[in-house]
């Protein structure tokens, strides 16, 4: 699957919204049968657009007040010990997303936690004691504007 097509478009936009969809709604909203709208589900699975389905949880409700903005900063920037931080990384749920970062830097994570008095042990214990970490910068949130879990797909429209 090299192109997507505009029934592919909306089966990606109308999963995103809601994946929870069945195949019948979803075939209606998209105006395909049932068939043909499953089996371009499980193209577009297969070819990797759709990684999965995931429930979205409040990290509020779940008692994860405080979102903070980590940057890391390497002590040294070779294959073996950047591995060795990124195998690291990977292992620590706190740590919900991590990239590479251009500029001052290597790794920019987000770390999500209780509360502030909980980071800074985490912050203390964990993060400063990672492979290869020279430094740590951080930034709290003080309020969400926008989150989506959802991707841009107007620029695919032929």
């Amino acid at each position: 699957m090299e192109t997507l097509d505009r029934y592919d478009l909306q089966i990606l936009a109308e999963l995103q919204a809601d994946a929870r969809l069945t195949n019948a709604e979803l075939a209606q909203r998209v105006g395909l049968s049932a068939a043909p709208c499953w089996r371009r589900v499980r193209a577009l699975e297969e070819a990797g657009f759709i990684k999965g389905y995931h429930a979205e949880i409040d990290r509020h409700k779940i008692g994860l007040g405080v979102l903070a903005f980590v940057r890391l900063d390497a002590d040294r920037n070779t294959g073996e010990s950047t591995r060795a931080m990124e195998d690291a990384i990977r292992r620590i749920p706190e740590i919900v997303s991590c990239h590479y970062i251009s500029g001052a830097g290597t790794f920019e994570l987000q770390v999500v936690s209780r509360d502030l008095d909980t980071f800074s042990q985490f912050a203390r214990q964990v993060l400063i004691n990672l492979p290869n970490v020279k430094d740590i910068h951080t930034s709290f949130s003080l309020g969400e504007v926008k989150a989506s879990a959802s991707w841009p797909l107007a620029h695919l429209k032929a």
